[in-house]
């Protein structure tokens, strides 16, 4: 099913790389900066056809702040790129959700991911809602896990089955939760998304639940077309498949 959501993600609804413009009503201006960062390299970029494309960048140099405005006709998630040259350090990568008007991000050099702090998108604001949320459940679904081994490492086969349950329990209301969230927030683009990337594998009648949810300017949107294009994908290849 990933492989189906990365070749959905491919259709002509794809933008292609921003340009600087000034448009009013679909541009971004975005400011930011990285406390600690005297010198060094950032870049914004975003998905296009499966990888990475980069729609701007910034050199620093002795001032840790950036500035770019960039055309965006609809809300999409953005990556900001930290270049730590020779360092192996995997905290080089953050992501927002980025909407036309007035965007600021802060974050530390030396804690680029954990010290972000995004202002300026109700979208993102959301994003971050609904990540403190899902964090509850994936903490409990790790600890589950971890019993899991415990008790196939002393050959419990009573106390193994007991978790297998608890834990597809609380997958279940994992993706109970992120359906409640999309539905509560249906006329916010993070809707759809939260639809495609958390729970895409999720019984299609949740995914049509969310879909039926949006208002007309969601669906309509971005994400929204991509969500009405993979639910359709997905009720051709389950009404195709081999029955079992």
């Amino acid at each position: 099913m990933k492989k189906t959501l990365i070749t959905l993600c491919t259709v002509a609804l794809l933008a292609t790389a921003c340009k600087k413009e000034t448009e009013t009503g679909n541009s971004l201006h975005l400011t930011g900066t990285v406390d600690g960062l005297k010198q060094g390299k950032l870049y914004l970029k975003k998905i296009v056809d499966t990888s990475f494309v980069t729609i701007d960048s910034f050199t620093i140099k002795g001032n840790s702040n950036f500035e770019s405005t960039l055309k965006i006709d609809h809300p999409e998630m953005y990556y900001l790129f930290l270049d730590r040259g020779t360092s192996k350090s995997l905290d080089n990568r953050l992501m927002f959700f980025a909407e036309p008007g007035n965007m600021t991000i802060t974050t530390t050099l030396k804690e680029f991911y954990a010290k972000t702090k995004v202002t300026g998108s109700k979208n993102n604001e959301l994003y971050e809602d609904y990540k403190k949320i899902k964090s509850r459940y994936t903490d409990e679904e790790n600890q589950a896990l971890s019993m899991m081994l415990f008790a196939e490492k002393m050959r419990d086969a009573k106390m193994l089955d007991s978790l297998k349950d608890r834990n597809e329990k609380l997958i279940i209301r994992r993706y109970l939760s992120a359906v409640n969230f999309a539905v509560n927030n249906a006329k916010y683009d993070v809707a759809p998304y939260i639809a495609l990337t958390d729970i895409y594998d999720a019984n299609i009648k949740y995914l049509d639940t969310i879909q039926k949810s949006l208002t007309p300017e969601v669906s309509h949107s971005y994400y929204g077309k991509l969500l009405q294009e993979f639910i359709a994908k997905r009720k051709q290849q389950e009404v195709s498949a081999p029955a079992k």
